[in-house]
């Protein structure tokens, strides 16, 4: 199945969670944080501004970003779990 995302909607694959400490403690599963990191697999065609003309996004597919702990809304697409959120929820690209 093929997932394209509406309008200013990004599709995330999140980083899979932190098993281990630097010091090399194994963090149980009730203990790990969500993800705020993870790579855009697809984007929508732009924002609708009030002319009605498309202004593209700032991010394209392949992207490494940055997103709030709690954003998007989780989706599984080919038994594979990721997140579709808008393109404000991202914070930052990491290059």
């Amino acid at each position: 199945m093929a997932l394209t995302p509406l309008h200013d909607r990004v599709l995330v694959r999140p980083q899979a969670a932190v098993e281990k400490t630097a010091g090399g403690i194994i963090i149980p599963d009730t203990a790990k944080e969500k993800p705020q990191e993870g790579t855009i697999v697809a984007v929508g065609n732009g924002k609708i501004n009030e002319d009605g003309k498309v202004l593209p996004l700032a991010v394209k597919a392949g992207d490494q970003v940055l997103y709030g702990k709690y954003g998007g809304t989780e989706v599984v697409v080919d038994g594979e779990d990721l997140l579709i959120m808008r393109e404000s929820d991202i914070y930052a690209v990491i290059s």
